[in-house]
């Protein structure tokens, strides 16, 4: 397979905000955006996950019609939102759900490999290995979302699959204990029933669980979206790139502060995204990520308050098909496989095809071109719709 792989430091947890509550948890969210808002240092907060130079290890934030939902560090999710639903009536927060397990997070660089495929061959073998999984693709990389406890199973499933990890994740396997973690209990719990033993069969395993807990896939009227990428590092400019007297001295030959976070950012793009954020977009997903530039995934309507800010196809139109899986559980298996398998059997996707995939908390997109997403909807509405009695 010609995919670069590797494990995130850290692990995520995933943050379920009901759109009726987004407004009382805006400032959370630009509190984690914005690193640099921390005081004194994030660091010494007890809030982990960034990097060197205060950026995310990964961070996602999407807006979609159907929920507002966070992939944060676990102690971002502890130590920022935790004490925001506190704070609200007891009725209120019980509509805020934070994802018991704690997830590690698998960088894909998949070049070479065709869009129609990737998700299937990257998800597939998960899934059959019993693993759930959230799936988020972004302008350059994919990002697979394990339960940390399933770690070793994810790296035989995939090594078994021919995939290669950019790191010695043989050795890794290795020097993980077999029957303990490090809470004393086991390391993965064997799954609820067996896995399945073929792609047909998680296929028919999908869709009937889809359609027992009622799961109808639709397209929101007018919703037409873009995936762009804000700028590379090495276009933005910072007051080291300034003339000065002195690398370290300000003119009046006081000593220059250390750089901060934001000094190494495009704070254009920044405080386009805050603005959006603000306005409580249609669909707005933001993926920031060590060592890619930010990767956005919204609503055309929205490219005007971004103006150059970004870089990419923004004439592009993408549809997702939403998927509201609120009422299945966050250990849910097979979902993204089945139905982006289902999609891509079915259609006979060429190389050319666009088809990706972004999970939510409780929801699932299928991202696609307009005349694939006809095309998409028509195949799974009939394997979800009722019976009628």
């Amino acid at each position: 397979m010609n995919a670069q792989i590797s494990f995130l430091d850290g692990t995520v947890r995933l943050i379920h905000i009901p759109l009726n509550l987004y407004s009382s948890f805006l400032q959370p969210i630009l509190q984690v955006l914005l690193p640099q808002s921390q005081t004194p240092d994030p660091a010494e907060n007890g809030l982990g996950g960034l990097t060197l130079d205060n950026e995310h290890g990964f961070l996602n934030i999407s807006v979609t019609p159907i929920e507002c939902s966070i992939v944060c560090h676990s102690s971002w999710a502890k130590t920022v939102f935790e004490p925001a639903i506190k704070k609200l009536p007891k009725e209120l927060s019980k509509a805020i759900s934070i994802s018991k397990d704690s997830y590690a997070v698998i960088s894909v660089i998949s070049a070479g490999m065709d869009a129609g495929s990737r998700v299937v061959d990257l998800t597939s073998p998960l899934a059959l290995a019993g693993v759930p999984i959230f799936f988020i693709t972004t302008y350059y990389s994919d990002f697979i979302l394990v339960p940390d406890k399933d770690r070793e199973s994810v790296v035989k499933a995939l090594l078994a699959r021919g995939f290669v990890f950019s790191e010695d994740e043989s050795s890794f396997k290795s020097s993980m204990p077999t029957t303990h973690s490090r809470g004393g209990s086991h390391s993965s719990q064997p799954p609820s029933t067996p896995p399945p033993s073929s792609v047909g069969e998680l296929q028919t395993r999908t869709f009937d669980l889809l359609k027992k807990r009622n799961v109808v896939p639709y397209i929101e009227p007018d919703l037409w979206l873009v995936q762009c990428s804000g700028r590379e590092k090495s276009s933005i400019r910072s007051y080291s790139d300034r003339p000065s007297l002195s690398r370290t001295h300000t003119a009046n030959g006081q000593r220059r502060p250390p750089k901060s976070w934001v000094d190494t950012v495009d704070t254009k793009l920044y405080t386009s995204v805050i603005s959006a954020l603000v306005s409580q977009p249609r669909f707005l997903s933001v993926t920031l990520a060590q060592d890619d530039p930010p990767s956005l995934l919204l609503d055309k309507a929205l490219l005007n308050m971004f103006g150059d800010s970004l870089v990419g196809p923004t004439e592009g139109t993408l549809v997702p098909i939403f998927l509201d899986l609120v009422n299945l559980p966050f250990e849910a298996t097979g979902i993204v496989s089945g139905v982006a398998g289902k999609l891509v059997q079915d259609m006979q996707m060429v190389e050319s095809a666009e088809l990706s995939y972004l999970s939510t908390a409780r929801a699932g997109a299928v991202i696609l071109s307009c005349e694939q997403s006809v095309t998409a909807l028509a195949i799974l509405k009939p394997l979800l719709d009722k019976e009628e009695v």
